[in-house]
């Protein structure tokens, strides 16, 4: 019986680490062959993406929980802040305008780090695929009501992309400070994990 229970327990552990193998950015994926303007878009996200994955992986209870201070957010509620950005990234790529949602659910982790990180491999994936011509197709739209607001991708740029970056980089921090650093196999240089 012991025997049995120590085999299920790591068939389900392998099974597990297999399933978040298949989400998107354990790895950077192969760099374009050729400069673009969306192929380096496409870069920026898939370097955020690798990020996030890393950044979220192995997370607990009591790091998802954890605030530097009475006034600031908690780790996961700076990873809806993110999961939140990554819509509006991956709409400006599909020309979906962003509207405030009639009812918002409360996803679990899991669900939105999965959901988070599919976001931003749709939006890489259809920006390596714009030509120049293109780019200026992928607007951030902002619908209300009967008001509509367009930026242009720059805005794109220096908005929801540097602010995800900068959100990781206080998840990476927070979770050091609960006790659970950093995965140091990821490379984040080479967008590669080291063995």
């Amino acid at each position: 019986m012991k025997f049995l229970t120590v085999l299920l327990f790591t068939i389900s552990c392998l099974w597990l680490s297999a399933q978040d193998k298949i989400l998107p950015y354990y790895e950077i994926p192969p760099a374009p062959e050729n400069f673009s303007a969306g192929a380096v878009a496409a870069r920026m996200i898939d370097g955020l993406g690798f990020r996030y994955y890393w950044a979220t992986e192995g997370l607990r209870a009591e790091d998802l929980a954890w605030k530097p201070g009475p006034e600031t957010r908690t780790s996961e509620e700076t990873l809806s802040h993110i999961y939140e950005m990554s819509i509006m990234i991956a709409n400006s790529t599909t020309n979906t305008a962003n509207t405030p949602p009639a009812d918002k659910p409360k996803l679990v982790f899991s669900e939105m780090r999965k959901r988070t990180l599919e976001n931003l491999k749709t939006a890489s994936d259809r920006l390596r695929i714009s030509t120049d011509a293109e780019m200026k197709d992928h607007k951030l739209v902002f619908k209300r009501d009967t008001n509509t607001t367009e930026y242009p991708f720059w805005n794109q740029i220096n908005g929801p992309i540097a602010d995800c970056l900068w959100h990781v980089g206080q998840v990476v921090s927070f979770r050091r400070s609960s006790g659970n650093p950093f995965a140091d196999k990821a490379n984040v240089f080479t967008g590669k994990v080291r063995q």
